[in-house]
């Protein structure tokens, strides 16, 4: 029998063929959305965002205090929000913020705001979830240390447990002044057809290691041994995806060091059957088997 430990292991399933850098991390994450003001009002007064730049179409959003473009915002002619869970795609964005006492101090602004949401402690997280105004998740959590997440074997353990909002909301008074500096898009979570074809395009072909495999309808992958950089579950198995006249992720990026494992990532994804779909300057974009769009980008063309 498996027993829990606190001592990290050498840390999940590993793909059979290269595995993503240990420093590969997510950047922005671009929504298509029904109404520009509607969702700005939302991501900047709910979640606390800033917005640096927009125009009729377009904008984006960063931390407070930072230039760093977390969240593009595009607004599409004829879109319609959607009915959350209701189509293959995304389930949520999740924003990480550098520290627990921030999650307390943006509990206790919902609470003021009177907006409703959804919490969930997950061992190595605390999460709060809530409904964008198109009917899209968004997650805004806080890590625990590592050296309180737990392990069975090589397996991250996860779970869904009450989180303990009095706990949270008092380890500051600090008031909540929007997301700060150092918050980060940690991981993205999506809904797909088929466990085993998304392992094929996330774990084998992309190079994600499979980190958590035993959560019930879930797959949790990651670089670098953290509990998860992308999860996939199929929760809304037999949904159709999101179509062009529907809210929707239209793409999300993958930050790997150099044009170099870009480039290599690529034609890995290629030798496993999976074509580009686009190519912008150095940063090149596959479609997994729903047509979800991932741009493979590099640190270096980031900077």
């Amino acid at each position: 029998m498996n027993t829990l430990s606190s001592t990290p292991p050498d840390i999940g399933i590993h793909p059979s063929g290269r595995r993503l850098p240990a420093t590969t991390h997510l950047g922005r994450v671009r929504l298509a959305v029904s109404s520009l003001e509607r969702s700005l009002r939302f991501y900047t007064e709910v979640v606390g965002l800033q917005c640096v730049q927009s125009d009729a179409r377009h904008a984006r959003l960063a931390p407070q205090g930072s230039g760093n473009v977390l969240l593009e915002l595009e607004l599409s002619p004829g879109v319609q929000p959607i009915a959350p869970g209701s189509r293959l795609g995304l389930y949520h964005t999740a924003f990480l913020l550098p520290g627990r006492e921030y999650l307390g101090a943006f509990v206790r602004h919902l609470r003021q705001q009177g907006v409703p949401f959804g919490a969930g402690d997950h061992i190595y997280s605390e999460a709060i979830y809530l409904t964008d105004p198109d009917g899209l998740t968004v997650e805004v959590y806080a890590d625990r240390e590592r050296s309180n997440w737990q392990f069975e074997g090589r397996e991250i353990v996860s779970a869904t447990n009450p989180v303990r909002l009095q706990d949270l909301t008092a380890l500051s008074g600090e008031p909540w002044r929007g997301a700060p500096s150092g918050t980060t898009v940690g991981h993205i979570h999506l809904y797909v057809g088929h466990l085993d074809q998304a392992a094929a395009f996330y774990h084998q072909a992309l190079g994600l290691d499979l980190v958590t495999w035993r959560y019930p309808g879930a797959l949790f992958l990651s670089a670098g041994g953290y509990h998860h950089h992308v999860a996939v579950n199929s929760w809304a198995a037999g949904s159709p995806a999101a179509s062009d006249k529907e809210a929707r992720l239209l793409v999300w990026e993958l930050v790997l060091p150099t044009p170099e494992d870009v480039a290599r990532t690529a034609t890995r994804l290629h030798a496993t059957g999976f074509q580009q779909s686009s190519r912008i300057a150095d940063t090149v974009i596959f479609g997994d088997p729903w047509g979800i769009q991932v741009a493979l980008k590099s640190q270096v063309a980031q900077n």
